[in-house]
């Protein structure tokens, strides 16, 4: 078991399953420069180790997260609106933190979020790259951006038209309303909900446990060719399919597959191959 504490986030990674927790319940869980750094950094180790084979993100205290710290603005970030070349340099600056969520998407296994009480403003950004989301009935969803003149502009525009109907984003975006529990699990947007947080989590880790003993580069090859699918014309993602499978196909991993399943044991499957960045090439 290996583990990391920081001042936003935890993160452990034990039988293969890694779990990241926003603590900051004192501040409801808000996104500071720090939070953007240990995410950006926790992603990018679990992408590059394969040390992992699913990833559940939950947090502490009564809310997910309240999104993004109102006093980020004007304090450790400037949006200098004053001339073209400030306004021009905001574009790079949402560039930065959208490609940080997006890790969560590119990232080589599936990602579960348990959310609990308010899921608001750029917490619906980061939900909405995971591929599951389970929800406690007290949940709610809100993207607050509207509620202070902006535009939402990390990833919630244009991902929940993907997951729920168009018109629901539309009232959503534009009134800053919640969305309760219930109701973001019959728009499709909740995988399932759940009386209380412990019982939330639990079942999230026990999924992490379902997918952990699969072969992982098999969830790897599905998770590309669902996002791929999502984004590209049905004759584009077939063909693309068949690259995935005839890159990931195994005879020895198949036959072990159906060996485990007749013997009703877990597979014995390779881990992914660590990735090395050329940055860190020649240290």
């Amino acid at each position: 078991m290996s583990s990391t504490a920081s001042a936003c986030l935890q993160l452990t990674v034990a039988d293969r399953i890694a779990h990241l927790v926003l603590d900051r319940p004192e501040a409801m869980n808000t996104m500071n420069p720090r939070f953007w750094r240990e995410l950006d950094d926790a992603l990018t180790r679990l992408h590059l180790s394969g040390e992992a084979r699913a990833l559940v993100i939950s947090s502490t205290g009564r809310h997910f997260s309240a999104g993004m710290a109102l006093d980020v603005f004007g304090g450790a970030i400037r949006m200098d609106d004053a001339s073209p070349e400030g306004r021009a340099a905001i574009f790079d600056l949402l560039a930065d933190m959208q490609a940080t969520f997006g890790k969560l998407e590119t990232l080589r296994i599936p990602v579960i979020a348990a959310i609990q009480g308010g899921c608001i403003g750029g917490a619906v950004d980061l939900v909405s790259a995971c591929c599951i989301r389970y929800a406690t009935r007290d949940a709610f969803f809100c993207i607050q951006e509207i509620n202070i003149g902006i535009v939402a502009d990390l990833g919630t525009l244009q991902r929940l038209p993907k997951l729920i109907p168009l018109g629901l984003v539309k009232e959503l975006a534009y009134t800053g309303r919640r969305l309760g529990a219930e109701r973001a699990l019959a728009c499709g947007l909740v995988n399932e909900l759940f009386d209380t947080p412990e019982a939330m989590l639990a079942a999230a880790l026990e999924c992490a446990r379902e997918i952990a003993a699969k072969p992982p580069v098999a969830i790897w090859g599905t998770k590309q060719a669902i996002h791929y699918a999502r984004d590209h014309a049905v004759d584009d993602a077939l063909r693309q399919m068949g690259w995935v499978q005839g890159a990931i196909w195994s005879n020895a991993q198949v036959q072990e597959a159906v060996q485990a399943m007749k013997e009703k044991r877990a597979g014995r499957h390779p881990d992914l191959a660590p990735l090395q960045s050329f940055k860190e090439i020649g240290h």
